[in-house]
This record gives C-alpha cells, sequence and structure tokens, in this order.
C-alpha cells in the first residue's frame, strides 16, 4: 500500500515561528502538485483515500493547519484566522515547489498546482487562487462558499471551544461520529478512521480531539459587522479567481446554500458544480463516486 512521507516546514506569524506539518503521497520530484487541506477542525488524514488515488499522477501535499494534528500551535490565538493560514501556505509552496538536481530549470518549466480544499481549506484556497501570479492553476472547492450561514458558524465556534475529555477511545469515537453526522453514511471501519485521526490520548490518559481549543477564539470575537465584512472580501476574492474551479456541495448543507453555490456558477471562476445526495457538510470523499468525481476534473487538467 503507498504510504506518505512525513515532513515539516517552519512559517511566520506576527507572534513568532511555528512549524506546520505535512504529509507528502507520490513521487517527490513530480512537477505537477495537489495541495489538500482540511476543515476547522480536521488533518490532514482526511485525505488519505483521495491520495493515493491520485498519488499516480500529482505529488499530493495534505498539511495539517497550525493547530491542528501534528503541527505546532500559535501563541496569540487571535492569529487563528485565513491571512495567517495562507501565509502558511505560501511557505509551504516554496519548500515543496523549490527545484532541485539536474533538472532543476526543466522542473520549474512542468511545475502546475492544483488545490482541494474542504471548508477552512477551501476558504485558504480561494484566498490563494485570489491573489495576482497565485501558483494554483486549478481549484476545488468543497462545500464552502463566500457566504456562511451565522447560526452554522456558532455551531461550529460552540463546538470547537468545548473542552471534552473521553474516558476511552470508543467513547470518544461515538462523539466523533455524533457531530459528524452530517458527513453522510459511512462504514464502520471509516467512522472509526475518521475519529482515529482527530483524537489523542492525554497525559492523564483521557482522550481528547487533537487540536488547539483556542481556534475558537477568533470565532466569538466575531460580530454581524465583522461577518459583513468579510463576506464582502470574500466575494472580492472569489471574484478574482481565474482558474478552472470545482465547487462541491453536500445536497444538505448548512453551511453552503443551493443559492449561493448557484450564485458562484455565474460569477468570478464559473464553478463547475457538483452535489451528492444525502450529504451534509461536507462530503469527506473516502467514497469511490466522491474521488471519481475529483479525480476527473483534476485529470482533465493535467491532461492525463
Amino acid at each position: 500500500m503507498i504510504e506518505p512521507a512525513l515532513k515539516s516546514v517552519q512559517c511566520l506569524s506576527p507572534a513568532g515561528l511555528h512549524r506546520m506539518a505535512y504529509q507528502e503521497w507520490g513521487d517527490p520530484s513530480n512537477p505537477r502538485v495537489l495541495v489538500c487541506v482540511h476543515g476547522v477542525t480536521r488533518v490532514s488524514d482526511d485525505f488519505d483515500d483521495l491520495a493515493r488515488a491520485l498519488a499516480g499522477e500529482y505529488r499530493v501535499v495534505c498539511p495539517d493547519v497550525v493547530g491542528r494534528g501534528r503541527s505546532g500551535r500559535l501563541r496569540n490565538p487571535d492569529l487563528y484566522r485565513i491571512p495567517q493560514y495562507v501565509s502558511d501556505m505560501v511557505t509551504l509552496l516554496a519548500r515543496v515547489l523549490a527545484p532541485g538536481g539536474a533538472n532543476a530549470a526543466a522542473q520549474a518549466q512542468q511545475q502546475q498546482v492544483a488545490w482541494f480544499g474542504t471548508s477552512m481549506g477551501g476558504l485558504i484556497g480561494m484566498g490563494l487562487a485570489s491573489l495576482p501570479d497565485s501558483p494554483i492553476e486549478r481549484l476545488v472547492l468543497n462545500d464552502i462558499g463566500p457566504v456562511l450561514d451565522p447560526g452554522a458558524l456558532r455551531r461550529i465556534g460552540d463546538y470547537i471551544g468545548q473542552d471534552v475529555r473521553f474516558a476511552s477511545f470508543e467513547e470518544g469515537a461515538r462523539f466523533v461520529r455524533d457531530v459528524s453526522a452530517s458527513f453522510g453514511p459511512h462504514t464502520d471501519a471509516q467512522w472509526h478512521k475518521m475519529a482515529r485521526d482527530v483524537l489523542r490520548q492525554d497525559a492523564d490518559g483521557s482522550w481528547v480531539r487533537h487540536y488547539d481549543l483556542a481556534l475558537a477564539q477568533p470565532f466569538r470575537a466575531a460580530t454581524p459587522e465583522s461577518v459583513a465584512a468579510d463576506e464582502h472580501l470574500l466575494w472580492a476574492a472569489y471574484d478574482a479567481i481565474r482558474c478552472p474551479t470545482l465547487l462541491v456541495r453536500g445536497a444538505e448543507s448548512d453551511l453552503l446554500s443551493h443559492a449561493t453555490a448557484q450564485m458562484m456558477t455565474q460569477r468570478g471562476p464559473r464553478a463547475r458544480l457538483a452535489e451528492f445526495a444525502g450529504v451534509g457538510h461536507a462530503p469527506t470523499f473516502v467514497h469511490a463516486d466522491q474521488i471519481a468525481v475529483a479525480r476527473a476534473f483534476l485529470l482533465e487538467a493535467a491532461g492525463t
């Protein structure tokens, strides 16, 4: 079975340095790079199935966004926001795109970058793809757009900040399954893996979620005015995107409405829309039919 290499890169915030861990699948010399970025409380392991399906055509790079999983934590929790995450991804791309060896010039000319972002990872991708001279040539936005439902945001903020501890892994796994019900139907083995990816055993023996609880601080600081301002900035970013874009939506999503998704097909990059029935926020891309949709779009770009 194909397995990834675990690596890390040092990044900078106004509060100091931190490390961002990432998994790299496939040939490390492949100039075609696919970056897969997870949702707000998830980790890079979410993309194991998608990465295995594409590692023959792409070098698949899956980071743990700072504050999650194997990555470091920020000294100032107010910085857990999209601009800091975009900055970290620029640092990551500088590392993974740095050519080396005798064929360095040829590698640089052949380099292609695609982005797959789930929820928060999609917002990071939008921010990066909207910048002049962005290296992103193809973008997949998984159940996210410029308009965010305030009720869904409150639900996410409340969930993030709970210091919930579990006496056993099994208890924690039941919690993860319950709060992730909107992901849609999965096998017991798939639910077990999704729990294993985001739970860790603390020093006192209890099981906790593998992220910095201070991630909730920016959510708690949000006001109606700041949410409206953020929405304006997100639409401006989306409208600035020029690369081909695939928008994926769970048909039952409470974070990305059908109306917003339709609007996204009419403006900016005029995204191609794919919806999955029986799924809310967000499709996990561990199912063969979901992976096939992403694979077809990405390999269409790669000319494969």
